[in-house]
């Protein structure tokens, strides 16, 4: 019950790809921050709705994944630079991970991350695809 709740309250973070933006530097950052730990300022963040558009800056194909994971090995995680400046971790779907590259321009999708328990709770979220 404990997950489903804290999923509740992450839920604009995790659908719509929303992070901050400080006045003072103009650094973008994702997940969300209430200081800025590039100038320290408090309160001098902005929301801001991320494009979904970045590139790879490095990655990695797991070939031995715990059994969560075990129906879908092998998958690669990437660390993405979204164009807005922000960087984040995220699986790359729907392509062979062997023809991942550094440098290669990728774009937000939404997929099923799991499904928990006897009721079937689906959780969605963030993964990228590379751009055609």
């Amino acid at each position: 019950m404990k997950d489903i709740v804290r999923g509740w309250r992450h839920i604009s973070q995790r659908y719509n790809l929303i992070g901050s933006k400080c006045l003072q530097c103009g650094e973008a950052f994702f997940p969300m921050r209430v200081i800025c730990p590039e100038c320290r300022r408090k309160g001098q963040l902005e929301p801001i709705k991320f494009s979904g558009n970045g590139k790879i800056m490095s990655y990695s194909v797991i070939h031995t994944p715990t059994d969560e994971f075990k129906n879908i090995s092998p998958y690669a995680v990437a660390i993405i630079e979204l164009e807005e400046g922000a960087k984040i971790t995220s699986q790359i779907v729907d392509c062979n991970p062997d023809k991942i590259e550094i440098g290669q321009e990728v774009e937000l999708v939404f997929r099923k991350i799991r499904e928990e328990g006897d009721e079937g709770v689906i959780s969605y979220g963030y993964k990228f695809k590379l751009k055609q």
